[in-house]
Order: C-alpha cells, then sequence, then structure tokens
C-alpha cells in the first residue's frame, strides 16, 4: 500500500487505522479476554492497592506518599464533591474517587511504555463507564422523588409557560435522559481514540522514514516526526487527566441535578 506524508511519497508504509485499535484475543477460547480487559483489570487492581496503602499508612506528618493520596482525596472532595453535589457529596464521594482514579489509570495507558493504548480508545469502554454512570444518577433521583416526580423535574423546568410545554418536555427529556450519556461516553471515547490516533502517526511514520526509506531528507523528517511525538505524549498526558477530571465533574453534577428539589 502507498501512503504519502507531506510532498513525501512512502511506497510500502501502511497508515495507521481503526485497525490499530483491533487485537485478538489474549487466551484461547475466551474471546472477550483481550488487552483492553487486561489493561482495566491491572488498572482496578493498581487502584485499588493505591487506596488501601494510602488508608492505612496514616500519619500525624504524612510521608511523601500519604501526601499525594491526601492531596488527590482533598482535591476530589472539595473540588468535585463538595462543590457540584452540596451537602450530601459525602455518601457519593467514594465513588466518585473511584471512577477518577480508574479513569485516569486506564487513560495513562496510553503513555506507558509497555501499552501505549488508553483503555477507553475502545468505544465499549466508553460506552460501559457512561452506562453505570447513567443508571446511578437516574436511579437517585427516582429513589429520592418518585419515577413520576423524578421524570416531573427531568422534563418540566420550573417558570416554563403550560402552553410552551407540549415543545419543553420532549426537548428536556432528550437533552437529560437521552444526550447526555451520549456524549460523556463519546468525549472521553473521541479524545482518547485521536490522541492515541495521532501518535501512531507520528511514531510509526518517524519509523519508516527513519529505517525503511533511503533519502537523507526522509530520515531528517523521520527524526523531526519522532521529537515531535515527544510534544504529543506531553499533550497526551494533560488531555488524559482532563478527561478523566472531567467525566467526574460532570457525573457530580448529573447526581446534582438527579437530586435537587427544583430543576
Amino acid at each position: 500500500m502507498s501512503g504519502v506524508i507531506g510532498l513525501i511519497p512512502m511506497e510500502g508504509y501502511t497508515p495507521p487505522s481503526t485497525e490499530s485499535f483491533e487485537f485478538p484475543a489474549l487466551f484461547p477460547g475466551l474471546p472477550w479476554f483481550d488487552r483492553y480487559l487486561l489493561q482495566a483489570v491491572v488498572g482496578f487492581g493498581l487502584v485499588l492497592v493505591f487506596w488501601l496503602v494510602m488508608a492505612r499508612k496514616r500519619a500525624l506528618v504524612p510521608s511523601k506518599g500519604q501526601f499525594v493520596g491526601e492531596a488527590a482525596y482533598m482535591f476530589l472532595r472539595n473540588s468535585v464533591g463538595r462543590d457540584m453535589i452540596g451537602h450530601d457529596y459525602r455518601k457519593y464521594l467514594p465513588f466518585l474517587i473511584a471512577l477518577f482514579s480508574f479513569i485516569l489509570v486506564n487513560n495513562l495507558w496510553g503513555i506507558f511504555p509497555l501499552t501505549l493504548l488508553p483503555t477507553a480508545s475502545h468505544v465499549g469502554w466508553a460506552y460501559g463507564l457512561t452506562g453505570m454512570v447513567w443508571i446511578l444518577y437516574n436511579a437517585i433521583g427516582i429513589k429520592k422523588f418518585g419515577l413520576g416526580g423524578y421524570l416531573q423535574r427531568a422534563t418540566i423546568p420550573s417558570g416554563v409557560p403550560g402552553w410552551m410545554l407540549p415543545l419543553i418536555i420532549p426537548l428536556e427529556f432528550l437533552s437529560n435522559i437521552l444526550v447526555r450519556p451520549l456524549t460523556l461516553s463519546l468525549r472521553l471515547f473521541a479524545n482518547m481514540f485521536a490522541g492515541h490516533l495521532l501518535v501512531l502517526v507520528f511514531v510509526l511514520g518517524g519509523e519508516y522514514l527513519v529505517l525503511e526509506s533511503e533519502p537523507l531528507v526522509n530520515k531528517v523528517a523521520g527524526f523531526a516526526s519522532w521529537i515531535f511525538s515527544m510534544a504529543i505524549f506531553g499533550l497526551e498526558l494533560f488531555v488524559q487527566i482532563l478527561q478523566a477530571y472531567i467525566f467526574t465533574v460532570l457525573t457530580a453534577q448529573y447526581i446534582s441535578s438527579a437530586t435537587a428539589e427544583e430543576h
């Protein structure tokens, strides 16, 4: 297959595509156990061990490790739980901390040298996380107000004239019940997918130019591509942390809106 980078023809180069995100099963007979699931399981274990260690090793004068754990906890408690949910935030704080930690670790697999693959770059994982959040905040609202009361608060904003309700109710239902989980999942997936694809383009393109191409200008371009990929990795690190935070903040916001007395 032939491709082009800039104006330099690259015979034999196969650019990265969606097929770069497809991996075979790790064990025969277990088609569902692939790299994505392995990363998620290891990520879950790392998160569990981290917070168990932080909870056990407490001292009046914190160590460096304890300081990191306490700083992460205080940040999530204050800026996400308390600020977004309000006085009832404590009951939801463990879930928010676990959610942020799990997404962050699985996003960081995208810059870890042995993996270089964010778990959420497979859309199924983004859908799964969002489905869990969707069930949670709707269940919380239904438990507090009942099904009818919750749907009324979710679809009828206060102060809307009665003659506008036939237009407002479908729009609010679509926005609050159906669109929220779709945008929440696609935001995480699209950022992880696009970032990883961009890294593949610069790394694999640079590898081909340096190792397989003959003209000197191609080799220089290949080294430049590798150097630029380091900047892409830095950007990816920022995006991975930011997306974990945004996902958690929006989850807290949805919980807050589901339990609010007035919509």
